[in-house]
């Protein structure tokens, strides 16, 4: 009664078999699922996640993000830090962009930082723009900076006092 239709079949069509093919010709070829690349951009890297049942002793950078849902026991400097509602993090954390959902005991810096209503915060912030929400527990002082991010880099060396020629 119903008889399957032969449109979206890859292959020859009807009639096509018949026709021959020029040699400078070029198949066409239909595109399956088979055949799909994901692209993604060149300049964005992927965020890195450190999951709830890793701890990890020491100190971590990157030009990128990051993510943490489980323990860090030393200074983090990245992009953007997401710190996760089960994760503690015990040190400096110094970032363009920080959300807070868990546990920090220690220094925040960054341009923009977002303590959420699940916050626990033990320590001084240094920002540009900060949100904290209602719920979230801070103790320390927070500080506004045009450029938070500067207060972590050492200090000029002293320059050499000029002294003056005597007798002249």
């Amino acid at each position: 009664m119903f008889s399957k239709s032969r449109i979206n079949e890859p292959g020859p069509k009807a009639g096509e078999g018949d026709k021959p093919r020029t040699p400078d010709a070029a198949p066409v070829q239909s595109k399956t699922s088979m055949d799909f690349t994901p692209t993604t951009p060149k300049t964005k890297a992927a965020v890195s996640i450190l999951s709830s049942d890793l701890t990890v002793v020491g100190n971590l950078r990157t030009s990128g993000d990051i993510q943490v849902e489980g323990t860090v026991e030393g200074d983090i400097r990245a992009h953007l830090l997401t710190v996760g509602e089960s994760a503690t993090i015990k040190g400096e954390i110094v970032a363009d962009d920080i959300v807070v959902n868990g546990r920090v005991i220690g220094k925040v810096r960054g341009l923009k930082v977002r303590l959420t209503s699940t916050a626990r915060v033990e320590g001084d912030i240094i920002h540009k723009t900060i949100a904290i929400e209602s719920g979230a527990h801070f103790e320390g002082s927070v500080q506004r900076q045009d450029d938070p991010l500067a207060a972590g880099r050492p200090p000029l060396p002293p320059q050499p006092a000029v002294k003056p020629v005597e007798g002249a």
